[in-house]
């Protein structure tokens, strides 16, 4: 019999924050089942001993007529335990129909307002009987297949120049001009972060710079992209799944608030927020919409010469 975890989230960082529930969970009860809804996850958990399978559920997730359905699925997975980070009632009636044994639960009818880091770490503790559970964990990677990923001897730097939305954004012209004066600092090697849609702004930026200074990941897997980073000294940038990476890999990671409220990047030591001077960073939420110009290049700058 196994154990499984469901993570109703869609977004790759909102799981990768909950890695560290995840994990002791596992030193419990050996390698887990995780059910999830983004599908990309399992790129960034391959490597990881502490789970038995990722299954991305792209279905019976949105309507409370999918209960039966849910339940049929949770069945064929012969779970004994289910710990669903989440409070939902749909999830919960399934996982009794299918059998489940032991269910545990967010208290129900409590999404409004749900912090997630706060949230899951109670929790964890409370289901695991534990106490003073880690906010942050390990990203396990292939040492043999990082090698792959070198380009140069030059230290590299991850810039998340994407984001999952427009009023996330930095802009590529400030990445530019941040690009500029940390070469006048040092010498680096830019790996340029961005999805595949995003990948006009990353080649405005190499046609300025040029390709021997920097590299577009637009193109390239999750996968590839957990290897770059782990070759990589620091992470600078907007708030995409990358700073969730490169911090529970223990690099450096100042993150460019504009409308991303605190929690996505309060719970590692290796998280450093950047937000325009004299905001409130308790303010910010999703609906923020700050200025992105509002941060300059020399406030940033400052903020990461002495981690490189």
């Amino acid at each position: 019999m196994k154990t499984g975890i469901f993570l109703s989230y869609k977004g790759l960082g909102s799981n990768l924050l909950h890695l560290s529930y995840c994990h002791e969970i596992a030193k419990k009860f050996g390698p887990v089942s995780l059910i999830t809804l983004n599908s990309k996850l399992n790129e960034v958990l391959s490597d990881d001993p502490n789970f038995k399978e990722v299954i991305c559920l792209e279905e019976f997730h949105k309507k409370l007529k999918d209960v039966f359905k849910l339940s049929k699925f949770l069945k064929t997975l012969d779970l004994k335990n289910l710990f669903i980070f989440y409070p939902s009632l749909r999830y919960l009636l399934s996982g009794k129909i299918a059998g489940i044994e032991n269910i545990y639960h967010y208290p129900l009818f409590k999404k409004k307002n749900l912090h997630l880091v706060k949230t899951a770490k109670i929790f964890t503790e409370k289901c695991l009987n534990i106490k003073e559970c880690p906010t942050e964990a390990k990203i396990f990677v292939d040492s043999k297949k990082i090698k792959k990923s070198e380009k140069n001897n030059f230290k590299k730097i991850i810039l998340g120049i994407g984001s999952s939305g427009p009023t996330t954004k930095w802009g590529y012209r400030n990445y530019i001009s941040l690009i500029k004066k940390l070469n006048e600092y040092n010498k680096f090697f830019f790996y340029l972060l961005c999805g595949p849609d995003e990948d006009e702004d990353a080649q405005k930026i190499i046609k300025e710079i040029g390709k021997e200074n920097c590299e577009s990941l637009g193109n390239k897997s999750i996968y590839e992209v957990k290897n770059y980073i782990s070759i990589s000294k620091i992470y600078i940038g907007n708030d995409s799944f990358g700073h969730h990476i490169a911090c529970q890999m223990s690099k450096p990671s100042f993150i460019i608030l504009l409308d991303t409220p605190r929690a996505y990047s309060d719970y590692s030591i290796n998280q450093h927020k950047i937000i325009p001077p004299g905001v409130n960073i308790n303010k910010i939420t999703h609906d923020s919409r700050l200025d992105p110009n509002t941060i300059s290049v020399d406030l940033v700058f400052n903020k990461v010469k002495d981690f490189i």
